[in-house]
């Protein structure tokens, strides 16, 4: 196999994988699973992901690409205040989290993250550094890293949560954003005008 082919059936695997845990959940993510929706032996993957946490790894990283892509696009340009930047950020992380359940799941294994296979701890911190940064400019006056931490964590349980039915349950809410709000005004202070 040439080096061509090597690379192709690489992001083939990748590819596979990112159907997978989107159709099926992070569970599903097999060795054998993936080889065998891709068509190839199953020891195959082996040669281009010694690990099965190596191409857990590099299926999270397309999650982390993807949700970085979308960040990117809600928060746009500079035109917006920075808490509108923030509102939309904080919508397109609750959207992805509850739109791709799966991978959000795996994106955010601690034991992925903590072995920073594949680079996954860079790839996930720019979303948070720009979290850091609007947050800052909002709130000059607090430590912006410390409280975009508080923030990103009620987004994540919010999120976690809401996929449970959870919240739900608990708040009769029938969308998640009311709920998105009350978290931007407890960490941010109500919005003015």
């Amino acid at each position: 196999m040439n080096e061509l082919e090597a690379t192709g059936l690489r992001t083939r695997l990748i590819d596979v994988g990112v159907e997978l845990v989107t159709a099926e959940g992070a569970q599903a993510l097999t060795l054998r699973e993936i080889a065998r929706r891709a068509g190839v032996s199953h020891g195959a993957p082996r040669r281009w992901f010694p690990t099965h946490g190596e191409l857990l790894s590099a299926i999270a990283r397309r999650g982390f690409t993807d949700l970085q892509d979308r960040a990117a696009k809600a928060v746009g340009g500079t035109e917006a205040d920075p808490r509108a930047r923030l509102t939309a950020l904080a919508t397109a992380y609750l959207d992805f989290a509850l739109s791709q359940g799966g991978m959000y799941e795996l994106m955010f294994r601690h034991d992925l993250l903590e072995s920073n296979r594949l680079g996954l701890r860079e790839t996930s911190l720019p979303l948070f550094g720009t979290l850091v940064e609007l947050v800052g400019r909002v709130r000059p006056e607090a430590d912006a890293r410390i409280l975009a931490g508080a923030l990103w964590a009620n987004l994540h349980g919010i999120a976690q949560l809401w996929g449970w039915g959870s919240l739900q349950l608990a708040t009769d809410a029938e969308d998640v954003t009311p709920l998105l709000k009350a978290a931007l005004d407890a960490h941010l202070g109500p919005e003015e005008g």
